[in-house]
């Protein structure tokens, strides 16, 4: 559960943190132009990302979906750390009011937890992505 809630916070966070580069030897993340909603009201959004090195705690890939004024963190994959570039999927049931087919914005964020002095997880942003995207259902 405390990682559900430092991955939404770190999620809410990012507007607040520049896009670090995606060039080749730095950790990087992308969204893909489409993302689902099922008709159970499951959505789903993906993309790719890179990260070299996780040593100092777990990597993770988070998003959050905005479509008008509704903004919901949508799942989180653990991401491997090894300099390749990797597929992530996110995914979570969202109802009342249900995400529609249309026009929606994702932001990703690539984040390390790490000890802080109390022994609390703290994020570390490595990468973010903002993309205009395509909900299909």
């Amino acid at each position: 559960m405390r990682v559900r809630l430092v991955l939404t916070a770190a999620a809410l966070l990012t507007a607040a943190v520049a896009p670090l580069a995606h060039a080749g030897g730095a950790d990087g993340l992308t969204v893909d132009e489409y993302g689902t909603v099922g008709a159970d009201s499951t959505v789903t959004v993906s993309g790719t990302y890179r990260c070299l090195d996780d040593s100092e705690g777990p990597v993770f890939v988070s998003s959050t979906l905005k479509q008008g004024s509704r903004s919901t963190g949508i799942g989180g994959t653990r991401a491997v750390c090894d300099g390749h570039l990797h597929t992530w999927t996110n995914s979570a049931v969202v109802k009342e009011p249900a995400y529609q087919p249309g026009a929606a914005r994702v932001e990703a964020t690539l984040v390390q937890l790490t000890a802080g002095a109390s022994g609390l997880p703290l994020p570390g942003f490595l990468a973010t992505e903002q993309a205009d995207v395509e909900l299909r259902g």
